[in-house]
């Protein structure tokens, strides 16, 4: 079990992680659960989460592409089912239904692909496969999220009695609109609807001729809106039957809920799988991004990232399209502490965040993105001591504040602990504070710990040194600029460079010798040593980078496959949202065209009208709220989709008909056999084979065996001689 404070994993900018992750999930709930990503408790739980992570990832380049995971939250709705007696909606039972299905085929889908998806497939077996809730709700509900005219014995008759009742509301109205009408006591758009009902726009003055009931008036009084007495009797009965129709859906509401009520817990265990599926295909988004992987999780006590990035870091640089660079550590028994000094700006303090953010993530079940021979074992602990940490609330200076920390660290460091500390020993005097350091390090490592920690304290470096299990290491400098390299380099401590610095900066000559002499001579001499050290190192690495010319020209141009690749994909993706929108438009036509049959067989206008809304509310529900700025990145993206797709389907009607030009110009171009009475021949566009027996002007007659046929010579073509 893992033990990670608050302080750590914000010195870690863990949230930033989880926050990437977190906008890559589909659904609400995903979202939540991947925000409160915590470290795993035990190793067999972890390894499955990392293995699941790295089998969807895997996905995204095979054939067999995982289906969508993707729901509508019904988590108040199994809350209101739970309730006894109580009964959902309609539109409840259609999410039930189609998260039900959704998780059918994601487990059918798993154990079929067992081959490539084991642990997914694993944690999908542990999920009872049903058909019943579907069924259920399929015998009561369309597709369209409306009661079935089947669902009851009663609601037939119910419906059936308000289809003939309608038919007699129609030719009522009709018959009344054509007697008002060539009475000339209508208006000129002769009808209206009032509060879903058909009325008579009648002329105010022939409101008293109209046999009727007003149901409203224009806003100038100009116009009556009547409906016509007999109309109004069949209206009323619609009414009855209309109501008997919605207490005849309340007891199939009712009923269906109490068949539904008792798998609740099992639309929980649903609803969780399929967001728990939602944040491991959110992982693996986030590690294609970052080009992360597994590495090998051993037993043995070590550590070893090569070329190991930063992943904030690595995406900031994306974006602003600039170069990151990767580092390569490794800690074990026999090197278990890692010192590391030199100049700032030159990104000890990256180093030190990537092992443990990269550490952390992995214990996490997230991979990291670290080249494939990685290695590393399980820490129980994280300790980090990172950035200014004075405390302004508890009035508590930063050394005050880092002594605090430090007797944190030695209440819980053991031989299972790695622990990360910044700029160790800054915050007081150089010589006492250098020295309390100095007994600290002593004490991690006499307790057989994991660390890296940065500093400028000679002491340290010395100190480092000595011990046999602990090594110094330096950020790689310019020896002629002073420019950062950003490359670790373990083995030797690092230079701070301070008179070096300082004379680059201008600061004149005569007040850096005068400093000097204010120090003693030896500290002077020692990092004088050490700044040599550091540029013939310097010049070692400009030499070996020569020699690894080649290698390098043969990443560059796997990079350039990769990045063809990445851009292809990426196309791919655009395409397939852009063919999933015109396939989303085909099916709303189809249905406005179900809806225009339907109204052009009853002519019900309030059928139809209600229909429409239907259809809009349908649809509008699956449309995601997003401000002007998201609508106008979208529209532009979708508008630029769609001018690639015009210019490559261009591209391939001007290629298919350059073809078929060049087919016939070959065609035209082939020498013409003159034909004779004996010659082997067939049709142009036939199988046929027969012989000319006879030729007469520009006509032969051929013989096919069982009869003879006249044809143009035009339209023959030579097969054999005779």
């Amino acid at each position: 079990m893992i033990s990670i404070t608050d302080k750590t994993l914000k010195d870690l900018e863990f949230n930033t992680v989880l926050q990437t992750i977190s906008e890559r999930c589909n659904t609400e709930i995903g979202k939540q659960k991947a925000i409160a990503i915590v470290p795993f408790k035990s190793k067999e739980t972890l390894m499955n989460a990392l293995l699941q992570t790295s089998e969807y990832l895997s996905s995204f380049t095979n054939n067999n592409a995982i289906p969508n995971h993707g729901f509508e939250n019904i988590t108040n709705d199994i809350k209101f089912l739970a309730i006894e007696d109580s009964f959902l909606e309609v539109g409840s039972f259609r999410k039930i239904a189609t998260l039900s299905d959704t998780v059918n085929v994601l487990l059918m889908f798993l154990k079929k692909f067992n081959d490539y998806y084991p642990k997914l497939n694993e944690k999908a077996s542990q999920i009872e496969y049903t058909k019943y809730i579907i069924q259920k709700i399929d015998e009561v509900v369309d597709k369209y999220g409306e009661i079935k005219d089947n669902a009851s014995p009663d609601l037939i008759n119910i419906r059936r009695d308000m289809s003939v009742v309608r038919g007699k509301v129609n030719q009522s109205f009709g018959q009344a609109l054509s007697q008002y009408n060539g009475l000339g006591y209508l208006d000129e758009i002769k009808e209206s609807f009032v509060e879903n009902r058909r009325v008579l726009a009648v002329l105010a003055m022939y409101r008293r001729k109209v046999k009727g009931s007003i149901l409203g008036s224009s806003k100038t009084g100009s116009i009556a809106y009547i409906e016509p007495e007999a109309t109004l009797r069949y209206s009323r009965e619609l009414s009855n039957l209309e109501y008997e129709e919605r207490e005849e859906i309340t007891k199939i509401l009712k009923k269906l809920s109490n068949d539904i009520r008792p798998y609740v817990d099992l639309l929980k265990e649903y609803q969780d799988f399929l967001s728990d599926i939602d944040v491991v295909s959110a992982k693996a988004k986030y590690a294609r991004k970052i080009n992360a992987i597994l590495p090998n999780i051993i037993e043995e006590k070590r550590l070893f990232f090569r070329e190991a990035f930063h992943p904030i870091l690595f995406l900031n640089n994306l974006e602003k399209k600039e170069k990151t660079f990767p580092q390569t550590i490794e800690l074990k028994n026999e090197n278990r502490i890692i010192v590391i000094s030199g100049p700032n700006a030159g990104g000890k303090t990256i180093s030190l965040k990537t092992v443990g953010l990269l550490q952390l993530m992995l214990q996490c079940g997230i991979l990291i993105p670290v080249h494939e021979r990685s290695e590393t074992f399980l820490f129980d602990r994280i300790l980090t001591d990172i950035g200014d940490n004075q405390s302004i609330e508890n009035h508590l200076s930063t050394y005050s504040y880092r002594l605090k920390n430090m007797n944190y660290f030695l209440k819980k460091c053991n031989a299972k602990t790695l622990f990360l500390i910044d700029e160790f020993g800054t915050g007081s005097d150089p010589e006492l504070g250098g020295a309390l350091a100095e007994t600290f390090l002593e004490e991690f490592y006499h307790r057989e710990a994991f660390g890296i920690i940065t500093t400028h304290y000679s002491n340290l470096k010395i100190l480092a040194n000595e011990l046999p299990f602990a090594s110094n290491a330096n950020m790689l400098f310019d020896e002629k600029s002073l420019e950062p390299m950003y490359k670790l380099i373990l083995g030797q401590a690092g230079s701070s460079f301070t008179f070096e610095v300082a004379q680059k900066n201008g600061i004149p000559y005569g007040l850096i010798n005068r400093a000097k002499k204010k120090i003693e001579g030896g500290k002077v001499r020692f990092d004088k040593t050490i700044a040599t050290l550091q540029k013939e190192r310097s010049k070692l690495e400009k030499t070996s980078l020569t020699l690894k010319e080649e290698e390098i020209k043969a990443r560059e141009e796997s990079k350039k496959m990769e990045n063809i690749n990445a851009k292809i994909q990426d196309k791919l993706e655009r395409y397939q949202e852009l063919y999933d929108a015109n396939q989303r438009l085909i099916y709303i036509g189809q249905k406005i065209d179900d809806i225009s049959e339907k109204y052009f067989n009853n002519k019900d206008k309030k059928v139809l009208i209600g229909d429409f809304l239907k259809l809009v509310e349908i649809e509008n529900s699956k449309r995601k709220k997003a401000t002007v700025k998201e609508k106008k990145e979208k529209e532009i993206i979708q508008k630029k989709v769609v001018e690639e797709v015009k210019v490559i389907v261009e591209e391939i009607r001007k290629e298919k008909k350059e073809k078929k030009i060049k087919a016939q110009k070959q065609e035209a171009e082939k020498p013409k056999v003159t034909l004779k009475i004996g010659d082997r021949v067939r049709m142009v566009d036939g199988k046929s084979v027969g012989t000319i027996d006879k030729i007469e002007k520009n006509k032969a007659v051929v013989n096919y065996g069982i009869f003879t046929s006249k044809v143009s010579l035009e339209e023959l073509e030579f097969v054999q001689a005779k």
